[in-house]
């Protein structure tokens, strides 16, 4: 599994995660199972949120991972906070509340990264500094991110916290391609060229910000997955053509479509199937083609100025 030095922090992590959304609908057993398949075939991160499951995502995942053979040590544990039902909260309270909570549901001392989850509009940049200043100096957090954020909502936060923002978790994929389309058609005036999140793609690069694709096999807004799916005959017959080529399956070739990207990409897969794990992992092992790479955006319906 090759590795991504988040942020440029030291903080080495595998380039495919595995997100934990799902982790509560899952028994222990089953789920002892999910964390040591990912483990097994190289995926050390493990992306968490305390609403997951109303944090039972979190609790499981710590019974679970007590019947696999993982040490804490071993790998890398992130967790997000600010999304309240209704709302959204960064004052310093929720922000260390969470962590709190989120440390006791894991039964864990520390998380090697907090994110974010969501812009609040009502956010005191000056609380999340003192939230963050005094979770790192206990020792509870390591590192820090965000999620869904443009570079100015970034550049806000940076402004009055001490430490350098590594991540941003933002929704990418075949068919979630909004930060590559208005890149491609500069100086045009159909839709794919309307910049729709600040050019985040190439900020992100410039400042050494880890971008981390979540719900990277989504069509819509959670519609369903395309792969496989009647309704985009044309992606997935070549998607399935370059894989037969790979000796992969689909869901390789559609994380390797990520991962192939040069500002190196984390990718967050959700599933909670052990096969699709080693599917995705196997991702790692190969690179696309210039060729390939267009050739799968163009078959999911972009057209290239």
């Amino acid at each position: 599994m090759n590795k991504i030095d988040l942020g440029k922090s030291g903080l080495l992590a595998s380039e495919i995660a595995l997100g934990c959304m799902r982790m509560a609908d899952n028994s222990v057993s089953d789920a002892s199972k999910v964390i040591q398949t990912a483990f097994d075939n190289g995926i050390d991160f493990y992306d968490h949120a305390d609403i997951y499951g109303g944090g039972a995502s979190e609790e499981i995942f710590a019974k679970a991972l007590k019947e696999t053979s993982i040490k804490r040590e071993d790998i890398l544990i992130q967790s997000k906070c600010g999304i309240r039902k209704g709302s959204f909260d960064f004052s310093k309270e929720h922000i260390i509340n969470s962590v709190e909570g989120s440390l006791k549901r894991l039964n864990m001392d520390y998380l090697d990264a907090l994110v974010l989850h969501r812009p609040d509009t009502l956010v005191e940049p000056e609380e999340v500094a003192e939230a963050f200043n005094e979770l790192q100096q206990s020792g509870k957090v390591k590192q820090f991110g965000v999620s869904n954020q443009n570079p100015m909502q970034i550049e806000l936060l940076q402004k009055y916290i001490d430490q350098k923002l590594i991540v941003n978790q933002l929704q990418f994929g075949i068919m979630h391609t909004g930060m590559i389309d208005a890149g491609i058609n500069v100086n045009m005036t159909n839709s794919r060229s309307i910049d729709h999140d600040g050019s985040v793609l190439d900020y992100s690069r410039l400042h050494d910000m880890t971008i981390q694709a979540w719900s990277p096999y989504q069509f819509g807004f959670f519609e369903g997955v395309f792969l496989d799916n009647d309704k985009f005959p044309e992606l997935n017959a070549t998607i399935n053509e370059i894989a037969a080529t790979k000796g992969v399956t689909n869901t390789a070739i559609a994380t390797a479509w990520i991962t192939r990207h040069p500002a190196k990409i984390q990718t967050i897969i959700g599933t909670m199937n052990p096969t699709r794990i080693k599917d995705a992992a196997m991702a790692s092992t190969i690179t696309l083609s210039r060729e390939e790479w267009y050739s799968i955006y163009r078959a999911a319906g972009n057209v290239l100025p």
